[in-house]
């Protein structure tokens, strides 16, 4: 409903102009939900930031959580991931601009669309993919449902760069600490790449949604995501008893 900007600027080493780019892109996209800016605070500070505090409501009778996903249900995954990868890429001054258009125009788009399709069939379970990547958000969801997950790695969307800049070395460290820090609880198959692991474990910035749906709507609702824009929209894998609060990856 509401937002308040939170800014921290160098504003010795950067021209304004760069914060009134950064307030108006924020402002579009808050006009785009239909949130009122109703504030705001900055700072001095040497490394930029940009952020925003915000205030919303929920129906308890339409709340869909991380925690209960059903055996049976199938797992769609509404954007491609690799944001971290490219981002990193970018950073380094190695990504080419059709690239990053491409993840701008992803990390850009609202998750609106889809929570509200999903929220038109029997959506059982929900969560966004963001800093924990694919797999920590995905076992989140498992684990808090008490069931087990399994993904075919050759239905997840990402984005096809990803691949060359992760074997190049533009890997995040987030990446590496989601791996550290998930990989007991994920197998993988013998067939599944390394650079598609690295890419599951990637940290995502504004990210799509990972929805549990049951399997008797899951192809209706992937036809209206279509529909809706979301082109790279997949089912990605189902919901399965066991490995109970684990993941298999095929």
């Amino acid at each position: 409903m509401t937002a308040m900007n939170l800014v921290c600027f160098p504003r010795d080493t950067l021209d304004p102009s760069v914060l009134r780019e950064i307030l108006r892109g924020g402002l579009d996209k808050m006009a785009e939900a239909k949130v009122a800016l109703v504030g705001g605070h900055s700072v001095d500070d040497p490394e930029l930031k940009y952020g925003l505090s915000v205030t919303g409501v929920v129906d308890p009778r339409r709340l869909i959580t991380n925690g209960a996903a059903k055996v049976g249900d199938r797992l769609i995954l509404t954007k491609p991931l690799g944001t971290g990868i490219i981002s990193t890429a970018l950073k380094n001054g190695a990504a080419p601009k059709p690239a990053v258009d491409r993840i701008t125009e992803s990390m850009a788009a609202l998750n609106d669309m889809a929570s509200a399709l999903m929220r038109e069939v029997d959506t059982h379970s929900c969560t966004d993919i963001t800093g924990f990547g694919f797999l920590g958000h995905a076992l989140q969801m498992a684990q808090n449902s008490a069931v087990g997950f399994a993904i075919s790695g050759a239905a997840v969307p990402f984005f096809p760069e990803a691949v060359a800049f992760s074997a190049a070395g533009f890997v995040p460290g987030g990446l590496q600490r989601n791996r550290d820090y998930y990989s007991s609880c994920v197998t993988f198959g013998p067939h599944v790449p390394e650079h598609l692991r690295q890419v599951l474990f990637d940290p995502q910035t504004s990210g799509g949604l990972l929805i549990s749906v049951g399997a008797a709507s899951a192809a209706g609702l992937l036809d209206d995501l279509k529909r809706a824009g979301l082109e790279h929209a997949a089912i990605v894998g189902d919901v399965v008893e066991q490995p109970r609060g684990k993941m298999i990856v095929q």
